[in-house]
């Protein structure tokens, strides 16, 4: 087995979020501020307990040509939508071989928490109104999972392998390391990776809130989602999709490209404990992972942005854990206080926040924590963007079963 040791480096960046529909949009939202979280005011939702959601502030039928747009779940979308810009911010145009690449060498890794569930429901309710003559013939390939990354794959020509990792909340970071992985192990040259997300509907919606999962402040949207307060009774269901083009220094080094940061150690762990509770020893061996494959020491990490979803019992074990490891006076951020929880394209919009983060030496601050819980043991951002040196520092996901992900990055 052939291992490369050139660092893996971050070349494309590519988002559509709540708070924005490119990254640049994005970024300047975060700094701002911004929350994306809206009341859902479709009657379809009035006899919901929950009727807010963070959806995307463009629209991808604004973005795509139209017919394109028709044969594609929402999450498709978003997911071609980011990819393009990650792809030409990387300073590629068309397919792979329109830029002297070897698509053999080129590969897609795209997670997703849910897939196309709502082209699904849309279609059962076709069959159930109109019957089965109705049902479009794209109805399949709208819905599998594997639907974004491929057509992202089949847009690009890559040939070395397009995968899907599907991890609940983790399903983005996973993709990352996925990633990162294909490079370091020699079977790709270039990986288009990331998470993509779009299952805002009443069923999906009513699910999570049969868990008490998610925040009921209906009456103040922009104020449901606060990591860490005392008043957190949830997160917030957000949609959009992040990609990122990673390759290694000398690939980017002889295109003349300069990289945003290096991908330089992930930790990837399950829990074996329980299906939605999450348990901190297993974050923690994440963590440890990506510092032990990274390089990097635990005094060298200064910066996490965390999962942190607004839950009562997530939010205090992933800080404790960032506390044990790294010490209490860790600048940690909460990035979720403005987009809601994207689910499975989480971990990859919150990659790219962390990438601009040590490219910019910027941590942006976390909105609605205006009463910290009494136990909170690491050095939140808090009220406008912390100015400082951040050449280390991580990004966590976790999902339901059990799924544990850490990305380190470091300044390039």
């Amino acid at each position: 087995m052939s291992v490369r040791t050139d660092d893996i480096v971050v070349t494309g960046l590519g988002a559509t979020t709540p708070i924005g529909g490119d990254v640049a949009t994005f970024w300047a939202g975060l700094l701002a501020g911004r929350s994306g979280v809206v009341a859902l005011t479709e009657e379809r939702y009035a006899e919901l307990s929950v009727r807010i959601a963070a959806p995307m502030a463009v629209d991808p039928t604004e973005v795509l040509p139209r017919v394109q747009a028709r044969r594609l779940d929402r999450a498709e979308q978003a997911a071609i939508v980011a990819a393009r810009e990650a792809w030409a911010d990387a300073g590629f145009t068309g397919r792979a071989e329109e830029n002297g690449l070897d698509g053999t060498r080129v590969a897609v890794v795209i997670g997703t928490g849910i897939g196309g569930v709502t082209s699904l429901l849309q279609q059962y309710d076709i069959l159930l109104d109109k019957g089965p003559s109705r049902i479009s013939p794209l109805m399949i390939p709208m819905n599998m999972p594997n639907g974004p990354a491929a057509y992202v794959g089949l847009e690009i020509g890559a040939q070395a392998g397009v995968h899907t990792t599907v991890s609940a909340c983790a399903s983005g970071s996973e993709a990352i390391a996925f990633g990162l992985d294909l490079l370091q192990l020699d079977r790709a040259d270039v990986v288009v990776v990331g998470g993509t997300e779009a299952c805002i509907h009443p069923l999906n919606i009513a699910g999570f809130a049969q868990m008490r999962a998610m925040s009921t402040r209906n009456d103040e949207p922009l104020r449901a989602s606060r990591p860490w307060d005392k008043g957190r009774d949830g997160f917030v269901l957000g949609e959009g999709s992040g990609v990122l083009v990673l390759e290694r220094a000398s690939s980017a080094a002889a295109r003349g490209r300069t990289p945003y940061a290096i991908l330089a150690g992930a930790g990837v762990t399950s829990d074996a404990y329980d299906m939605v509770q999450p348990d901190q020893a297993g974050q923690i061996r994440a963590l440890r992972l990506a510092v032990e494959r990274s390089g990097a020491s635990y005094d060298d990490v200064v910066h996490v942005n965390a999962h942190a979803t607004s839950t009562p019992v997530g939010d205090m074990g992933e800080a404790g854990a960032i506390a044990q490891l790294f010490g209490s006076d860790t600048v940690v951020t909460g990035t979720k206080s403005m987009t809601g929880h994207l689910l499975g394209a989480a971990g990859a919009i919150e990659a790219i926040a962390t990438v601009l983060t040590i490219k910019n030496d910027l941590v942006p601050a976390t909105i609605n924590l205006e009463d910290p819980d009494d136990e909170l043991a690491v050095d939140v951002a808090i009220r406008e963007p912390r100015a400082m040196k951040v050449d280390v520092a991580i990004n966590d996901s976790f999902g339901f079963g059990g799924h544990n992900a850490s990305l380190l990055f470091r300044k390039a």
